[in-house]
């Protein structure tokens, strides 16, 4: 052996051992989180028929800091589900009804010039609130879905060289209707992408829209909609935020998210696939679902349950399949299918 050469384990006498196994993962109680999360859908679910999948889902978002744009024909509970949401919660509420002639101005905020100080104020727009309904969000023309841009994704508003920064929680629900064309502007895949989810929402069923018909029949003018109270507080919810950012997900399983989100970046159905805001999108919303079960791991099951509102508004088909009638959840169900699922 040189000088340079360094002794083999064999040389200096060291036993052989194995690699110690990953430690496991320490307990944590997610109780809190499915007991609040109840108690937001008990709420709700007072005045909503249905709908479980909608409730979950903005309750996913609302717990790891997203937003959700939801989408559906007029009439399905959009706008309601929305302001009830808001209504259970301890938090600044407020609405905008996007139109043609709205103006970044009157989302955001504007400085006004204060004569008595000979100095200009900024007087904060309606995005200035914790839960913000964006009622007909693709009414508003490119300028004005901008301007949701910087606040969307940095949870802050620069105007005129000045930041303002939003309290929390921060959470923007906007709907559309995907039917009616004429007087909208189709939403940027840049403004997409700052949604956790898009959830498509489709009629109730039979046996549901009977029972919407059983429970309004004598309420025409919404009294049913006060008796939805606040039952979560700010800290509340920065609680359950930080209790999901500890469930355990293996390793397995985030190599499975990755494998889902780069399989559409290779796919020949697809002319857009996801970005890396996808994976992480997949890995926190996986993590809210479990926690929201009375788990405190993540199964793969949690992860293809979230794949569809995560991915679907992320991607576009080709304009071939588009002419051959396929849909975004067939080609994103065929490439969840395909991979292998982590045992």
């Amino acid at each position: 052996m040189t000088d340079n050469e360094l002794p083999t384990p064999e040389e200096l006498d060291i036993p052989f051992t194995e690699s110690p196994t990953p430690p496991a993962p320490p307990p944590l109680d997610v109780d809190p989180v499915m007991i609040r999360a109840e108690r937001v859908k008990a709420e709700i679910g007072q005045v909503i028929v249905g709908q479980e999948d909608m409730l979950d889902l903005l309750l996913v978002a609302l717990f790891t800091g997203g937003h959700v744009l939801l989408e559906g024909v007029p009439g399905i509970a959009k706008t309601l589900t929305a302001k009830l949401l808001a209504r259970t919660l301890h938090t600044e509420f407020s609405r905008i009804q996007f139109t043609p002639d709205l103006m970044p101005a009157d989302v955001v905020g504007t400085p006004v010039f204060n004569m008595k100080a000979s100095d200009f104020n900024f007087k904060a727009g309606p995005i200035f609130s914790n839960i913000v309904l964006i009622d007909e969000i693709n009414r508003a023309p490119a300028k004005t879905q901008a301007s949701l841009f910087e606040v969307m994704e940095e949870r802050q508003v620069t105007v005129d060289g000045t930041t303002y920064p939003m309290s929390e929680p921060f959470f923007v629900v906007a709907t559309q209707n995907p039917i009616e064309q004429e007087g909208t502007y189709k939403l940027p895949e840049a403004q997409l992408d700052r949604f956790l989810f898009k959830v498509i929402l489709s009629y109730p069923s039979l046996e549901e829209e009977q029972s919407i018909l059983r429970r309004f029949r004598n309420d025409f003018s919404g009294v049913l909609r006060e008796t939805v109270k606040p039952v979560l507080s700010p800290a509340d919810i920065a609680d359950c935020q930080r209790i999901i950012e500890q469930v355990y997900i293996r390793e397995e399983l985030l190599d499975y998210i990755a494998a889902i989100v780069h399989s559409t970046r290779s796919n020949a159905d697809l002319f857009l696939g996801a970005s890396p805001r996808a994976s992480l999108s997949l890995m926190k919303a996986s993590k809210a679902v479990a926690a929201m079960s009375g788990r405190s791991f993540v199964t793969p099951d949690d992860i293809r349950y979230v794949s569809f509102p995560v991915l679907n508004h992320r991607v576009i088909l080709t304009p071939e399949r588009e002419m051959e009638g396929y849909t975004t959840k067939e080609v994103l169900d065929d490439i969840v299918k395909k991979i292998e699922v982590p045992r």
